[in-house]
């Protein structure tokens, strides 16, 4: 049996967990083990790892059913549905050479992933295949700390707020943008969320909004929306609740979608380097507010284990 170290990274979020192969399967009591690793610190990295797409699905399994997760992707690596590539090259080929200037991208901007859909995905498991001899780093945030930091007349008014959840959210596309614009509206995903969640898990409570996908506060008008949206977007992103990973070959990050927002980065899009990473998710379920509210469809339906697409 392996004896795991759980070394902690920062004051609020992030762990190294080393002494395991996850290349081998993993006995109950470690999936545990490393389950209470992330619960607790939010986003929990391994290095050395030697998965490929196949041990990458195949770990990710021992801890819940896996979606694609991502309904705007239709040229996954072949025979293995359930892997995203995450490589700017592949978007630039797709949407244009402006792609790289643009806000909006799959992997740039503050987010936490696809709340866009009605059941986000639970958890995400991204793998380094190549990376920079520098840069390119990835942060996260603590949603629950973000949350917790809050004063408690704060706190008490956004637990009964719902927001909106879109693809291009507060992003204005220009001609340029033409084909991931209808690829979006041809396959819709918006769903009405509660501004704080509570950790199905854990019973925390954690802001839910992320500017990668937040398009407004319901019930409120357009400059108060705003206005609240930018005060809770300068607290999640507060450098405190974050911590910061330098990837190399065989990294592994394992984080907790219910719980955390991050921040691919942007330091590289001059140069001519190659990133290129794997992720998989998780299936989720429907957030649930302090107030009981539990999130609501727009448009689209919810994600379903192991599909392609929103079916």
């Amino acid at each position: 049996m392996p004896i795991l170290t759980v070394k902690r990274l920062a004051g609020h979020i992030g762990a190294e967990i080393s002494g395991v192969d996850l290349a081998h399967p993993l006995d109950p009591s470690t999936v545990a083990e490393i389950r209470r690793a992330l619960l607790a610190h939010k986003v929990v990295f391994f290095r050395g790892q030697t998965l490929d797409h196949a041990g990458q699905i195949a770990f990710a399994r021992q801890f819940g059913e896996l979606t694609h997760a991502h309904p705007h992707e239709d040229a996954p690596p072949e025979d293995f549905p359930q892997i995203l590539t995450i490589d700017p090259r592949r978007y630039e080929e797709r949407y244009g050479s402006g792609y790289r200037r643009r806000r909006y991208s799959y992997n740039a901007g503050w987010h936490t992933d696809v709340t866009a859909a009605v059941n986000p995905p639970a958890a995400s498991i991204l793998r380094a295949e190549t990376v920079p001899e520098f840069g390119g780093d990835t942060q996260w945030t603590n949603l629950v700390a973000a949350y917790e930091g809050l004063s408690a007349p704060l706190r008490a008014f956004v637990d009964g707020l719902r927001a909106e959840h879109r693809f291009l959210a507060g992003y204005q596309p220009t001609e340029e943008d033409g084909k991931l614009v209808k690829r979006i509206n041809d396959n819709l995903l918006v769903s009405i969320h509660p501004v704080v969640r509570v950790h199905p898990e854990t019973g925390e409570r954690a802001l839910f909004v992320n500017p990668g996908f937040t398009d407004h506060i319901v019930g409120l008008s357009t400059p108060e929306s705003r206005r609240v949206l930018d005060l809770l977007y300068e607290q999640i992103t507060r450098a405190e609740y974050t911590v910061r990973f330098r990837w190399q070959p065989g990294s592994i990050a394992f984080w907790d979608n219910r719980a955390t927002a991050h921040l691919a980065p942007s330091d590289l899009d001059h140069l001519d380097v190659r990133r290129t990473l794997h992720r998989v998710t998780l299936i989720g379920d429907r957030p649930v507010g302090p107030d009981g509210f539990t999130s609501e469809i727009v448009a689209g339906r919810e994600f379903r284990a192991e599909s392609l697409v929103v079916a």
